[in-house]
């Protein structure tokens, strides 16, 4: 294909991944009221939040039907952005990629799921109790707060994954991960710095230990790509 078709090709996945992302969070509309509940349960419930603008509560709910609408379509658009680069992938790293989608939702959810039973539930109580002055945070405030919390800690958990395919891809290679661990120690504190919500280290290091983790399970599948790689080429 030339550049007009790639474009064309390019703007064609995104319409799809857009057009399913806009459905599912159609979908969880219905499931708004629910869903809120639920993200306000680490806070003592809706009860303990107070709204102060007309159309306050209303952008929650859409802000809170289109986290799920994202997390509902992360397989289709994880597909489409496959789908626009296997023209250019080998048989084996087409299958690879493909397999990848439902770990990538799995992982992703995972990181969502850390966020809201473990990160929230520390961090709350000190930011609300901080220096003893009693607090009522308002509705927009908090469901901001919980939903960057959850996209952005369930997008580093996405971290295994793309090293996965970047070893597969033969841009990174295990032994290079396995020297730079200081280096990775430094930008992982620096994650969590940004992403943390309290600027206690506590909290700080209940991100880093996971984020850690997934540094050395990202050196471990790298390990596993490039032995998947030495038996393709032996075989060939």
């Amino acid at each position: 294909m030339d550049l007009m078709q790639h474009i064309a090709e390019l703007r064609k996945r995104l319409f799809i991944a857009l057009a399913a992302m806009m459905l599912m969070t159609v979908a969880a509309l219905y499931f708004g009221e629910g869903l809120i509940d639920i993200l306000a349960e680490p806070i003592g419930g809706v009860d303990k939040l107070v709204s102060i603008e007309v159309t306050e509560n209303i952008g929650v709910f859409m802000r809170v039907s289109l986290l799920a609408g994202f997390i509902a379509s992360l397989p289709i658009t994880l597909y489409q952005l496959i789908a626009f680069l296997m023209p250019g992938l080998m048989p084996n790293e087409r299958r690879g990629l493909i397999i990848a989608i439902p770990f990538a939702t799995l992982l992703f959810v995972a990181g969502v799921a850390f966020a809201y039973y473990v990160m929230l539930p520390t961090a709350l109580p000190f930011l609300i109790s901080f220096i003893g002055v009693k607090t009522t945070p308002r509705l927009s405030n908090y469901f901001k707060f919980v939903t960057n919390l959850m996209f952005w800690i369930g997008l580093s958990f996405e971290t295994p994954l793309v090293v996965y395919v970047l070893a597969r891809l033969k841009i990174v290679t295990a032994r290079q991960l396995a020297k730079q661990w200081r280096v990775a120690v430094v930008v992982i504190a620096v994650i969590a710095a940004v992403a943390t919500p309290t600027p206690d280290p506590i909290n700080m290091g209940l991100l880093m230990l996971p984020l850690f983790l997934l540094y050395w399970l990202s050196v471990l599948l790298a390990v596993i790509a490039g032995r998947g790689r030495k038996e393709e080429s032996s075989t060939a």
